[in-house]
């Protein structure tokens, strides 16, 4: 198992690393964020109103579609019936294929460098295999049912290269998750600031090692996580408005009250700071968080808390 893990990282490693593919994926990227701005559509293929990427949940639709054609062919035999069912479930998967790689395309025009290139690679591979599954069930409707299945057998191999790179993105480097969760805060009131220091201008302090976000906003003193949950950014170079701050990479709005999304593309919430003052002092703790690995830090020595 090693020997393979070692193998498939020198592959990826090579991808990651090959800047020959930055002009073309910033080609595409910038295209697509001139006619995908921050708004109502781009909330409903990020999935924001879910609190998960919309992309992961819609692949489920056309591989799901494709691996049953897939099996279909591998069983049916010579049978009429079964080779209807396996033609129909490749056009509905070809179909649901659509909206799917719209989500992704959204998703990934929010990444850059090494996520990037290898979001483009799994672009490619999918839409090369949509291609291939679009062609089967042509080749399946004029009665050429060999070629059918030779080609969604080829098409069901590239995606599924595809998918163990959509998986590296999202498991190896993070992208889709929340870029907050590992972020472990004393549980304890911290001081970070002077209140005369703190205005309405979003500043950046320190919370025993975690960057907060402090403002002062309608009178009141807020305080939230100021790594962007989408994809990192420092919120406290962001703008206020409305009551809520804006990320300054990829414009997710966030409320200062709590921490909840006003506008996409993020899908998670920002974690909310309590705020108390004590003798010209501001201090902060955050919210009560029941995840473990938020509770349970490890030390360098490997020990818990």
């Amino acid at each position: 198992m090693a020997t393979i893990n070692a193998a498939l990282e020198n592959v990826i490693g090579r991808v990651e690393r090959a800047e020959v593919l930055d002009a073309p994926a910033n080609a595409v990227a910038d295209i697509v964020g001139k006619y995908l701005k921050p708004g109502l559509i781009k909330d409903v293929l990020s999935g924001t109103g879910t609190g998960h990427p919309a992309h992961p949940i819609l692949i489920l639709l056309p591989l799901g579609s494709w691996a049953s054609a897939f099996f279909l062919d591998l069983v049916g035999s010579k049978d009429e019936g079964t080779a209807v069912a396996a033609r129909r479930l490749i056009v509905i998967g070809n179909l649901a294929a659509l909206p799917t790689a719209l989500t992704g395309l959204s998703d990934w025009a929010d990444t850059q460098g090494a996520e990037r290139r290898v979001g483009l690679v799994h672009a490619g591979l999918n839409v090369t295999a949509l291609g291939l599954f679009t062609a089967s069930a042509v080749a399946r409707q004029t009665h050429a049912r060999g070629l059918g299945v030779l080609t969604a057998a080829l098409g069901m191999g590239l995606v599924s290269v595809s998918g163990w790179l959509g998986g590296h993105l999202a498991y190896a480097r993070g992208v889709g998750t929340d870029t907050t969760a590992f972020e472990v805060a004393p549980s304890n009131w911290t001081d970070v600031a002077a209140v005369d220091d703190v205005t309405d201008k979003p500043m950046r302090v320190d919370a025993g090692g975690v960057a907060v976000l402090l403002v002062r906003h309608a009178g009141e003193l807020r305080a939230m996580s100021d790594r962007c949950t989408h994809r990192g950014g420092p919120l406290h170079e962001g703008t206020i408005e409305d009551g809520c701050v804006e990320c300054p990479w990829h414009g997710s709005r966030f409320r200062l009250t709590d921490g909840q999304i006003a506008r996409g593309p993020a899908t998670r919430p920002q974690r909310a700071f309590e705020v108390r003052t004590l003798d010209g002092r501001v201090e902060v703790r955050p919210a009560p968080d029941p995840g473990s690995l938020r509770t349970e830090p490890v030390t360098a020595g490997g020990e818990a808390f």
